[in-house]
């Protein structure tokens, strides 16, 4: 079978593997996922156009599937493969990371958007961002009294000297985000509903430390023919 696979995250590598031995895999990704030289399947690197262009792509590769496994806040990519799929009649798969949850002895805020970020974050000094470049885009903004920390794959965007910029690509230790976030001198932690374990540590310090999270919530997905949690039950599908 030739199967398109959306990645960007470890999940995705780990299942073009898996399926590569089998089947006839494309694997693509954005440019900011986890790219290897080493690979038994063929690569994509860059965008498609949008919907219309993805969907060119399907139907000039005679892709029998569509595996849609980027990041659960990567919706445009989602919604472009939806849109695709239905313009080149091609089933749709999703490998989707549960969320976190919260444990009794966690303080979270959840939060829908940047403006609910603001609110969430006032009155504290030193918040860590772990949401992207949405931080840099702001920098005029910071509020007397605060200074923040921002972390993200990487940045072109000028910041302010009242930003410390960490451009770093996960998994961090346990170690690592201790380290961090008591050096800087961490009062709040500002993350997403990523879920998944590379990245999670830092929510493991923030409770060990007692900090507030403020935790954005994922964005609405499509609904797609398949969905599943377990990457590897997705493969058992396959092989």
């Amino acid at each position: 079978m030739r199967i398109l696979i959306l990645g960007g995250i470890g999940e995705a590598l780990s299942l073009s593997r898996m399926l590569s031995a089998s089947h006839n895999i494309f694997y693509s990704v954005s440019g900011k996922g986890r790219i290897h030289n080493s690979l038994s399947y063929k690569m994509h690197v860059g965008g498609f156009g949008g919907s219309s262009g993805l969907a060119a792509f399907l139907c000039e590769n005679n892709i029998e599937l569509l595996i849609d496994a980027t990041h659960p806040f990567a919706a445009k990519i989602s919604k472009n493969a939806e849109l695709a799929a239905l313009l080149s009649n091609c089933p749709l798969w999703s490998y989707r990371r549960l969320e976190w949850q919260p444990r009794p002895d966690d303080n979270w805020i959840p939060v829908a958007d940047w403006p609910e970020i603001v609110t969430a974050i006032d009155g504290f000094r030193r918040p860590f961002f772990t949401i992207g470049l949405e931080p840099l885009h702001h920098s005029s903004e910071i509020p007397i009294g605060q200074k923040w920390l921002v972390r993200c794959l990487s940045s072109a965007i000028p910041t302010s000297p009242r930003i410390t910029l960490l451009c770093a690509t996960g998994p961090f230790r346990l170690d690592q985000e201790t380290a961090l976030m008591r050096d800087y001198r961490t009062d709040v932690l500002v993350t997403k509903n990523s879920g998944g374990n590379a990245v999670e540590a830092k929510l493991f310090v923030a409770r060990q430390i007692g900090i507030r999270v403020v935790m954005l919530k994922r964005p609405a997905l499509p609904i797609v023919d398949r969905l599943f949690t377990d990457i590897q039950c997705l493969a058992d599908q396959l092989l």
